[in-house]
């Protein structure tokens, strides 16, 4: 199995632990800005922060026990930690996304206009800085790991510094322009921003739960592979599946029957090679049969449910 060097798992857990900071900080001062200015958007961008500390310290601990190798117990290693932690993740904002349209109705029945807009401002400054020197440290630890767990994380930040944008300009217009239902407005497009985020980690966390097929041009790719090699004659039954950091690659090679083992493994070998190489975290497990052999096979059966 494709194992995880140390030294990727310490930038991967450091990534997790500058999250935690990172999101700490953001939700003291926000708490702070948001007793100040009464806003909607700065409740909502402080309950966003609240759930990205959640969200990180879960990511923590699922990192760590995602890089710990495969043992007597696991011998798939254990990368389900990562989509187990996502379908908390996505609960949870769910459930903070249902608060913030409360908060949002309620609002839109009594307006009022934000109070002490430039604290509110220079908070919403120090996140965005914050969060975006979070991010390009996560985008440098996803290219030297390809962690899955930490690239969610990123593209979740990403969307954090959108969202405290909005609520720069929330806050602006509310106050410049007089117009209170502005703030709840963008509240309720913040709420609705989390719940699309918590569609998209649930969706994802459950196909990989569920071992999900990779995509059709990746099963493509893999049966090229497979039959490029001159003598390999077919490939059937092809599975495919991730499980957090590694992918595991099932297929079976059509080969001559009349082959020597020996001959027939070599081939199976340079094949494995060949995939792996173009799906360097997989492991491949082939299946050597004899070309003319008919057998049950799991794509007939598939074509024929």
């Amino acid at each position: 199995m494709a194992a995880v060097d140390p030294k990727a798992a310490r930038l991967m857990t450091a990534a997790t632990l500058v999250a935690v900071g990172v999101a700490l900080t953001l939700v003291t001062i926000k708490a702070v800005a948001w007793m100040m200015t009464g806003s909607v958007a700065m409740l909502s961008s402080l309950a966003d922060s609240t759930l990205d500390c959640l969200a990180s310290l879960v990511n923590l601990l699922a990192v760590r026990h995602a890089v710990q190798p495969a043992d007597a117990d696991h011998r798939f290693g254990h990368g389900k930690a990562e989509p187990l932690a996502g379908l908390v993740q996505a609960a949870v904002v769910t459930g903070s996304a249902g608060f913030l349209l409360s908060e949002v109705l309620n609002r839109f029945r009594d307006p009022q206009i934000p109070q002490a807009e430039l604290v509110g401002v220079v908070v919403m400054v120090i996140s965005i800085a914050l969060t975006l020197g979070l991010v390009q440290f996560q985008k440098y630890v996803v290219r030297r790991t390809g962690s899955v767990a930490v690239g969610a994380d990123s593209l979740h930040y990403t969307g954090d510094v959108l969202m405290n944008l909005s609520v720069i300009v929330a806050l602006g217009l509310g106050k410049w322009l007089g117009l209170a239902w502005i703030d709840p407005l963008f509240g309720l497009g913040i709420a609705l921003i989390l719940l699309k985020g918590a569609w998209e980690i649930g969706r994802d966390s459950f196909n990989m739960l569920m071992d999900r097929e990779f995509p059709d041009e990746d099963r493509a790719r893999i049966i090229a592979l497979a039959t490029d090699h001159p003598q390999v004659i077919g490939a059937h039954d092809l599975r495919t599946r991730s499980s957090g950091l590694h992918d595991f690659i099932q297929v079976h090679l059509e080969v001559d029957g009349s082959l020597p083992l020996r001959k027939a493994h070599a081939i199976a070998d340079q094949v494995e090679r060949s995939i792996c190489a173009a799906f360097p975290k997989a492991e491949v497990i082939i299946h050597l049969d004899p070309d003319g052999i008919r057998e049950p096979r799991l794509d007939d059966q598939i074509r024929g449910s």
